[in-house]
């Protein structure tokens, strides 16, 4: 299927995806601190940029994309314009985060 927005368009809109603060992440971490938890967020100073960090209790939290992390999902689809760097960028946080495709 073409796009409907020109490749500049696109790639204005594809910068414009946040990385920090998504929605899901939000959701997560206002439910969390209503139930009492108490954490830390995007600690640099530990291996993967995880999103929550809870020292309390020494684990992690990372919320993943489905676009980012190629889950095998209804949610995700390989972009068709440079498909192969794509492909190698997906495929490469895969192997990154452990993820096998779910």
């Amino acid at each position: 299927m073409a796009d409907v927005v020109s490749r500049k368009k696109r790639s204005q809109m594809m910068a414009g995806i946040k990385g920090k603060d998504t929605k899901p992440e939000l959701l997560i971490r206002k439910a969390l601190h209503k139930k009492g938890f108490r954490y830390k967020l995007h600690d640099k100073s530990l291996s993967g940029k995880p999103d929550m960090v809870f020292p309390r209790y020494k684990s992690l939290i990372f919320i993943n994309g489905c676009f980012w992390h190629g889950h095998d999902c209804h949610l995700f689809k390989w972009p068709s314009s440079k498909s192969e760097f794509w492909k190698e960028k997906i495929t490469k946080n895969k192997e990154i985060t452990g993820h096998k495709g779910t």
